[in-house]
């Protein structure tokens, strides 16, 4: 049986590291642990935080919260709106967890989406999702997993139940602006 990690203090600065099937990096997300509840770990990025990849840097223009789950298949995103028009942004991963005390995991592409506006809740990059399937040979036991993750994903975000909902991401948002970060 595996030990669990140990937890940083709350308003620790971290770094979020994905990577992609093949190991090569991916996103990096400057970000500060806020705490854990029965969801799993929350982290956050205040505006003007740093998430880089290569070919692309970039500040966050709105405060956003990060909960990594203890399943280890996804990790959602809730960004501030407005300004953001991106409610829900959650990555479909592979072995998302703390490594080395910090989180990191393997983006596997698919996306589950909730916007502000007309588009609502959608699944994104199926075309990445089925050419990477091929160029990285996915085993088809993760294949079928993680299909059937973004599937009940999408039904739990489009019924807004927690953490779906606004008003868990909103405790935890609220979290972020009260710490005081230098």
């Amino acid at each position: 049986m595996s030990t669990p990690p140990v937890r940083p203090v709350v308003g620790t600065r971290l770094v979020f590291r994905w990577r992609k099937w093949d190991d090569s990096p991916h996103w990096v997300h400057e970000c500060v642990y806020l705490g854990s509840d029965e969801w799993g770990d929350w982290f956050g990025q205040p505006t003007g935080w740093r998430s880089s990849r290569p070919g692309r840097d970039l500040l966050t223009t709105a405060p956003n919260v990060t909960l990594l789950p203890p399943t280890g298949d996804y990790v959602m995103t809730v960004n501030q709106v407005p300004p953001a028009k991106t409610r829900i942004y959650i990555d479909i991963a592979w072995d998302a967890k703390w490594q080395d005390h910090e989180p990191t995991g393997i983006d596997m592409d698919l996306d589950v989406i909730r916007s502000v506006g007309e588009r609502g809740v959608w699944v994104d990059d199926r075309d990445e999702w089925d050419d990477h399937r091929a160029a990285y040979g996915y085993p088809l036991d993760i294949v079928d997993h993680l299909e059937a993750v973004t599937d009940e994903l999408e039904r739990r975000v489009t019924a807004s139940v927690a953490p779906f909902d606004d008003a868990t991401a909103d405790a935890w948002l609220a979290r972020l602006a009260g710490l005081q970060l230098s």
